[in-house]
């Protein structure tokens, strides 16, 4: 408050105070403020209507209990807010905690969105397609009286997932005996090479046909 007053019981104070709202609505210029409220407040009554420029600020009541024009009385303008003021924000604030159902059920949208990130939880954790070698096997008949072509056919008869004939064709190993190069291709972690001719190729009823087979050649694709 730029302006003190003191003494504000005494004829001397409250001249005071109305000299310098002659110029003035109120103590700090046109708007109330807690200032006008403070002073207000030390005044021990209403004041007289000789201190027409006090009067003139819309002073009345006593003590605290003082006022000034259109607000409320000093001790409850600086009380804490209205009882009715608190009840109403607090059940305000009760009516939107309601509205929050911490235990209700799903609703179809909240479902909906819940499945499809597990869904592609899911997909994201699926493992990738294995890798594919190229294999060239040597397949050798028992003599030369071996009938290649039915040697051949034989072989392409072995089905097994993951496992894809590919060309073929007899080449000559000597004494007129022939063997056959045949290639394939096999998806890696559902076909085992050693397996496929230690359990298929070599044993009956193909043992009947083939007396070895090797490989050749064996590449990553």
């Amino acid at each position: 408050m730029a302006v003190a007053f003191h003494d504000l019981g005494s004829a001397a104070g409250l001249k005071k105070l109305d000299d310098y709202l002659l110029s003035r609505s109120y103590i700090s210029g046109y708007l109330a403020s807690k200032d006008d409220l403070t002073v207000l407040a030390a005044l021990p009554k209403a004041p007289s209507s000789d201190y027409v420029n006090v009067s003139r600020c819309g002073v009345s009541g006593e003590g605290s209990g003082v006022t000034i024009e259109g607000s409320a009385p000093v001790s409850e303008a600086i009380a804490t807010p209205p009882v009715a003021d608190t009840k109403a924000s607090v059940a305000e604030d009760e009516d939107d905690d309601s509205d929050v159902d911490l235990f209700g059920e799903e609703t179809e949208e909240e479902k909906a969105a819940s499945e499809a990130r597990a869904a592609a939880a899911k997909a994201s954790g699926k493992k990738k397609e294995s890798g594919k070698s190229s294999v060239l096997l040597d397949i050798k008949p028992w003599d030369d009286e071996t009938d290649m072509k039915k040697l051949e056919e034989i072989v392409r008869a072995v089905e097994m997932e993951g496992l894809f004939w590919g060309a073929s064709k007899l080449v000559p190993v000597g004494y007129g005996i022939k063997k056959l190069q045949i290639m394939m291709t096999i998806i890696d972690d559902l076909v085992s090479v050693d397996t496929l001719i230690e359990e298929v190729l070599t044993v009956e009823p193909i043992n009947e046909y083939v007396q070895s087979c090797d490989i050749a050649a064996f590449n990553k694709i």
